[in-house]
């Protein structure tokens, strides 16, 4: 029986219904947590009234706008006292064993800081929509196993990092290497914080059994102008902040190809400006970005040889095609 303290955070923007599935599964876990959070950002749709009345066990933290999704978890994260951490996205509907599952992985590998789970897609489980997060030569992160047969991945094993829409933190690591990035508002924010983690010597672990299907892009949308900005405008922020500089002079080329695809797909679906502006605001934030760096750049830990064996030779382009 795990002893540990666990809390749970949920962000929710105009989803009421469902949050609200996402909490019924969150109720039948076979370890509860010891506190289950969320945060409105600002929702219109009575999330917050409804919340309060069929979930009166959980905290709700009722914001006046919408701060965004790593703003949103940082304004719970700073509440948090327990050794573990989960988060979960409103569209996501945990199994029952999801959370033991994954903190008892946690507990038996110190070196783990995050567990990244197995998320398959509510409208066909039997396909996975990703199951942790990759990191590419071509200084993008990778939606690692999408669109692949789920039973290809049973086993448990060290990843790059976990995708916040479905992971345990251990709370110290959090301690020491801050929490999001609030200037990525949304999307990315998460590869930046397994990168920082990985940097400061965090391992993260893929649970299998640990599982949640997947309503996917219920929120922002598939390629939609907000998913298109805030993903190509962040992906540049964590390369820049991250990558350390002998790595940059082995990926640049990769990276600028990568650049020139993704243009030339955006731009193929009506999205060329788009994609520009974000790619010129994020070199607009260029001395922004420099300078937080340093400051991760200073307390690496871990070797140049550990971090290219963490990138992979996969093009994300590519996962854009596959099935969701």
């Amino acid at each position: 029986m795990l002893r540990s303290t666990i809390y749970i955070i949920i962000i929710n923007w105009n989803q009421r219904d469902l949050l609200f599935e996402c909490l019924r599964a969150l109720m039948l876990q076979t370890i509860p947590p010891d506190r289950i959070t969320v945060v409105d950002n600002g929702s219109s749709d009575g999330s917050v009234e409804k919340v309060s009345v069929q979930f009166p066990e959980v905290q709700l933290i009722a914001l006046d706008r919408n701060t965004g999704f790593a703003a949103a978890n940082n304004i719970a994260l700073a509440k948090c006292r327990s050794r573990y951490v989960a988060l979960i996205n409103n569209d996501a509907i945990a199994e029952p064993d999801w959370l033991e599952n994954l903190v008892g992985a946690m507990e038996a590998r110190p070196e783990v800081g995050m567990a990244a789970s197995k998320m398959v897609y509510d409208h066909d489980p039997t396909t996975i929509d990703r199951v942790g997060d990759s990191y590419s030569i071509m200084g993008a992160g990778v939606l690692r196993g999408r669109g692949a047969p789920a039973d290809l991945f049973s086993k448990q094993e060290k990843i790059f990092g976990a995708c916040a829409g479905a992971a345990v933190y251990r709370k110290e690591m959090l301690d020491r290497i801050g929490l999001f990035d609030e200037d990525f508002f949304l999307i990315n924010e998460d590869v930046d914080l397994s990168f920082r983690a990985q940097l400061a010597g965090y391992q993260c672990l893929f649970v299998p059994e640990a599982i949640v299907r997947h309503k996917a892009s219920q929120t922002i949308g598939r390629d939609s102008d907000t998913s298109v900005y805030h993903g190509h405008r962040n992906l540049e922020w964590v390369y820049l902040k991250n990558m350390p500089m002998p790595l940059i002079l082995a990926t640049l080329i990769p990276h600028m190809i990568y650049i020139l695809l993704s243009g030339a797909y955006f731009l193929s679906i009506g999205k060329g400006r788009i994609y520009m502006q974000a790619k010129l605001d994020a070199l607009k934030s260029l001395k922004q970005m420099l300078a937080k760096r340093r400051v991760i750049q200073r307390d690496r830990r871990v070797s140049l040889l550990y971090l290219w064996k963490l990138l992979t030779f996969e093009n994300p382009v590519r996962r854009r095609t596959a099935r969701r």
